[in-house]
């Protein structure tokens, strides 16, 4: 076996989906090492089905997991890469998964990874996945850097493994600790500053005003666009990140997709005693419109979230006072 689950309580079934996930784990971080040498991963490859440039990587990683999965309890297999869902047969479970995530990154030397969201297979496939995301059983994401790491829970706490290079095996190394409760760390791409609506403004000048405005204190920002780094990073560190929704035509509803992306991080971040949210609502509780829905996502240290959430739960009047004066709000 290339995963170590020793002391888990969980089926045969569920061990052998994530034995084969992290077999092509192992397999695309070897591939990602020698990018460049007799393959460009960064190559385009067309669009995939919510309109995004894909990568060769893209396409490859897709293809290999759903071959590792075929024959496995996955009975329906729904991927940020393919139109519609694919049914493999017979089997209890349904599996989500971004199969590349961050995949403009591959040039850059950048970490990038899979995530993947796991429900009880329901009577038809759509409903397998449009659900509440409280309703998984399993979720988790491989990050693809310096270190190759596996993290994911089964709803009791966080896992995390570390690829063995010298032996391809997926050694357990203990249970992340809880996130941080009090953290200076936000993430945002900045660039998008005039686009955003007021209450995300305000609570981002009120940051960026540091020691002298009302927070009282300096702030660092992140961005790294990729997901599943800026997870890994928020799960070490704490801190709060934020893509949402702004003015621009196709961003109305934020651009990360529900099923494949924030859902199952919603999963891990409370799981590790923070909390996600669309900006308002808990993204666990939200039931996705479609299958590759998109929604606005913040997530990260409980605290910074329930502070993002406050700014949007006020009045348009109060929010624009807000917005003019920083300073509502104290720390």
């Amino acid at each position: 076996m290339s995963l170590d689950l020793d002391g888990l309580a969980i089926s045969p079934e569920l061990a052998d989906v994530f034995t084969r996930l992290t077999t092509v784990g192992a397999e695309l971080q070897r591939l990602i090492a020698r990018h460049g040498i007799g393959e460009n991963l960064a190559a385009s490859a067309g669009t995939n089905a919510g309109g995004d440039g894909q990568k060769a990587l893209d396409v490859i990683a897709d293809e290999a997991f759903m071959a590792a999965l075929r024959g496995s309890a996955v009975a329906h297999y729904a991927s940020e890469e393919q139109d519609e869902i694919l049914s493999f047969g017979p089997g209890a479970l349904a599996l989500a998964i971004d199969p590349l995530d961050g995949s403009s990154n591959i040039d850059v030397n950048v970490s990038i990874g899979t995530i993947f969201s796991i429900f009880p297979a329901a009577e038809t496939p759509e409903a397998s996945f449009l659900r509440k995301g409280a309703e998984q059983i399993a979720a988790g994401y491989i990050i693809f850097g310096p270190q190759c790491a596996l993290v994911a829970s089964f709803g009791e706490g966080l896992h995390e493994w570390l690829l063995d290079p010298e032996t391809g095996r997926f050694e357990r190394i203990g249970d992340p600790a809880p996130l941080a409760p009090e953290t200076s760390e936000y993430a945002i791409n900045a660039s998008n500053y005039r686009h955003w609506l007021a209450p995300v403004r305000a609570f981002i000048d009120d940051l960026m005003a540091g020691a002298d405005g009302p927070r009282g204190r300096n702030f660092n920002m992140r961005w790294i666009a990729s997901l599943v780094a800026e997870t890994h990073r928020i799960l070490r560190r704490g801190g709060v990140f934020l893509y949402p929704a702004d003015a621009r035509k196709g961003y109305e509803r934020g651009r990360l997709r529900h099923v494949y992306e924030c859902a199952p991080i919603a999963f891990l971040i409370e799981q590790a005693g923070g909390a996600a949210t669309d900006g308002a609502d808990p993204i666990l509780e939200i039931v996705p419109t479609g299958l590759h829905a998109r929604t606005p996502f913040v997530f990260g240290t409980a605290s910074k979230v329930a502070r993002v959430a406050a700014y949007h739960d006020l009045p348009e009047g109060e929010t624009s006072a807000l917005f003019s004066s920083r300073g509502l709000f104290r720390s």
